[in-house]
């Protein structure tokens, strides 16, 4: 079954959920990018983040980007989402060894640092909030986040569950916001619903859907499923995208490369494709280039 995000509203419109199930694209970030246990919890984390806030974009054309960057081994974690259900990220350290007895926890690999938000909606300049870290698990960061940057009461549950072998057996998470126009009285009940709430992993690890958990926090509060949406790791990286890259760091780096005399290998990070590039091609591009100056000229 693929994975996929429900957006919900309860409490007669008070309450908005999101709540998502995303194996499979942590699963394929694990594959893409050999992750050990402790990152691929990490990046899975971050990667359930990124298409929980990615479907509360309203423009189609908006991308959003989360960038995690740490003291700890991680060194930190970089995501986009747009709107249309497709997530992308990598670790910056992927196989993170552990030497140590005890298991090391997300929190650990991430250590202190910085949570930085950029809404990249069209616009000249992007929107980009920020905050500290305040725990490292990256969860209880997005709802600080949240409250100090956009001022929104917001409860963020995020979980990767792992196999014995490393693994995906199950990834997923929740953001509940409350709109301004909340009551007292509704504040105050699901702040005890939500401290009765099982943590993510258990919540999964028991077989419950989007749905299932948010109708179990829900219950009695007018839980009103709205959207169902296919959720997905996709990087639209090409090699016309790479070709253009090289042609726009010009002419002098393109000759540079040329007089290597070897091929040039451009990896993508968020999916690890390999772009190779001959001198003959570098060649071609340096051509065009000088070719389009020309005519630019005359």
């Amino acid at each position: 079954m693929p994975d996929y995000l429900v957006k919900a509203t309860a409490a007669k419109g008070q309450i908005r959920a999101f709540a998502v199930s995303t194996k499979t694209i942590v699963e394929t970030a694990r594959t893409v990018h050999h992750t050990s246990p402790v990152v691929t919890q990490a990046l899975g984390r971050l990667l359930t983040a990124g298409a929980l806030m990615g479907s509360m974009i309203k423009n189609r054309d908006e991308l959003l980007t989360l960038k995690i960057n740490g003291d700890g081994p991680i060194k930190g974690l970089l995501v986009t989402a747009d709107s249309q259900g497709n997530v992308k990220g990598y670790s910056y350290v992927s196989d993170l060894k552990d030497t140590t007895s005890i298991p090391m926890t997300v929190s650990d690999a991430i250590g202190s640092g910085s949570l930085t938000i950029i809404k990249d909606m069209g616009l000249k300049e992007p929107y980009v909030g920020y905050s500290p870290l305040v725990s490292g698990e990256i969860a209880e960061d997005l709802t600080y986040y949240y409250a100090k940057s956009e001022q929104i009461p917001t409860s963020v549950s995020l979980g990767v569950l792992l196999n014995e072998d490393g693994s995906v057996k199950q990834a997923g998470g929740f953001i509940i916001q409350l709109m301004p126009f909340t009551d007292e009285e509704m504040i105050l009940k699901l702040e005890n619903v939500l401290a009765d709430t099982s943590s993510m992993t258990k919540l999964m690890d028991a077989g419950k859907t989007p749905e299932a958990i948010l109708k179990e926090i829900f219950v009695n509060l007018d839980l009103n499923i709205t959207t169902t949406e296919i959720v997905r790791f996709f990087c639209n990286c090409s090699r016309d995208r790479v070709t253009k890259a090289l042609i726009a760091i010009g002419e002098a780096e393109l000759e540079d490369m040329i007089a290597d005399g070897e091929s040039t290998e451009i990896n993508c990070d968020f999916c690890s494709e390999k772009y190779v590039f001959s001198t003959e091609d570098l060649q071609l591009l340096l051509n065009a280039i000088r070719k389009k100056e020309k005519e630019t000229e005359v």
